[in-house]
């Protein structure tokens, strides 16, 4: 079964990396994705990951919100393992310190549990009445990510260690500050 889910998993991430492959954006779509992420806090990085995805979208709000979640996810998975292989080699760079380790334990798991909150806001057949759903879960999302960066804040743990753990942190959580922002305009 492992060997199947790594193949899905492996077509999943290269039809959502490259989607130009499979369609043609147009001015419009990437005109319409542009005036969107402009109700967002980030815009110029909502632009930047989701303007691959104009094909897609289209001028499809609920697309976009799809391909902003997915982005997100993708984001968060990606940060979660970073986060994860940096927890493994920080204690020996934490100095014996017991409250960053704690840290960066308690920073992992809020990364996991905002992995697990994004995955359920991904949409079902019926976007409008998820809609309530995927608001509370990426809201969720986002008060983890942003608990995991709060941890991290006067911590003994080393300089280097801590503000690579940050940068991740807060650039996912500005990913799903502006799919939350997305998804409230619906």
């Amino acid at each position: 079964m492992a060997p199947c889910y790594i193949l899905l998993l492996l077509l999943a991430i290269l039809l959502s990396t490259y989607p130009a492959l499979f369609c043609t954006a147009t001015p419009e779509n990437d005109d319409f994705i542009r005036t969107s992420c402009g109700a967002t806090r980030y815009p110029e990085l909502c632009y930047s990951t989701l303007s691959p995805y104009a094909a897609d979208v289209g001028n499809s709000f609920p697309q976009l919100v799809t391909a902003a979640l997915r982005v997100t996810l993708d984001g968060a998975v990606s940060t979660c393992g970073a986060v994860r292989s940096l927890a493994r080699a920080a204690p020996r760079r934490m100095k014996g310190s017991e409250l960053a380790a704690g840290a960066v334990s308690d920073c992992v798991g809020n990364m996991k549990d905002s992995v697990d909150q994004l995955k359920d806001s991904m949409a079902g057949p019926d976007f409008a009445m998820e809609l309530g759903n995927m608001q509370t879960w990426v809201s969720a999302a986002l008060t983890d990510e942003d608990t995991c960066v709060d941890g991290l804040e006067g911590s003994a743990m080393n300089g280097k260690v801590r503000d690579e753990i940050r940068r991740r942190v807060v650039w996912v959580a500005q990913l799903t500050s502006n799919s939350l922002a997305l998804i409230n305009r619906l």
